[in-house]
């Protein structure tokens, strides 16, 4: 008997050539990602973790989450903290300009106190899920950054913020004895590139403090 149309042969060959789509559209997929990396100068990705910097990927259309504590994977925790870390690090270079005027540097210097503390709430919750534990990090590497009045509860003030009418005056009020200057040696040793969330010390927070120190001398 001869094998009617339509029969269990065509819907092989359906399912084969649709398997076949499906890689297709999958190569198809990956390569774009690929060549999109690598304008980015990340030759690696493939489908795995995203250059920090991406417009592209999971969380691309994703606003960061306002609760940091409903967050359920450290790698979603690490895309927001790093996302945070180059805001300040573009706002504390920012606010070195005095010729920005009082009124836009105090909002800078507010901006810049608000996102370090969300950055806090981040690491918390990193820490919470298993992943690193980057207050114990910067506490054994001496991370500083800002100067901050005793009064003032964790509050910091960055560049020109310090020079601001009533701020100069409280920090020429406080005497603090002044610390040896570590050298750039001294700052980067035992220090990872991956706590800052990238290899390119240039983006760094220790380089940040360090041009602040500049600043001041």
């Amino acid at each position: 008997r001869e094998p009617q149309p339509g029969g269990a042969e065509s819907a092989a060959m359906a399912r084969n050539e649709e398997k076949a789509m499906s890689a297709l559209n999958r190569w198809t997929a990956q390569k774009r990602d690929l060549e999109r990396a690598n304008n980015l100068g990340k030759s690696t990705y493939i489908g795995g973790a995203l250059p920090a910097s991406a417009t592209f990927g999971p969380y691309a259309a994703k606003k960061r989450p306002k609760i940091a504590s409903e967050v359920e994977t450290v790698r979603e925790c690490e895309h927001w903290r790093t996302e945070l870390i180059r805001g300040v690090a573009q706002k504390i270079k920012e606010v070195q300009n005095a010729a920005l005027g009082e009124h836009r540097i105090r909002d800078l210097n507010d901006e810049i106190n608000k996102d370090l503390r969300e950055k806090s709430y981040w690491e918390d919750q990193i820490k919470t899920l298993g992943g690193a534990d980057y207050k114990a990090q910067a506490k054994a590497q001496g991370e500083v950054y800002g100067a901050e009045l005793a009064s003032h509860s964790g509050y910091k003030y960055f560049g020109a913020a310090k020079d601001l009418p009533g701020v100069r005056e409280l920090f020429e009020a406080t005497v603090v004895p002044e610390a040896p200057r570590k050298t750039r040696k001294q700052l980067f040793k035992n220090i990872q590139p991956d706590y800052y969330g990238w290899r390119d010390e240039e983006d760094g927070f220790l380089l940040l403090a360090e041009q602040e120190a500049e600043h001041e001398a």
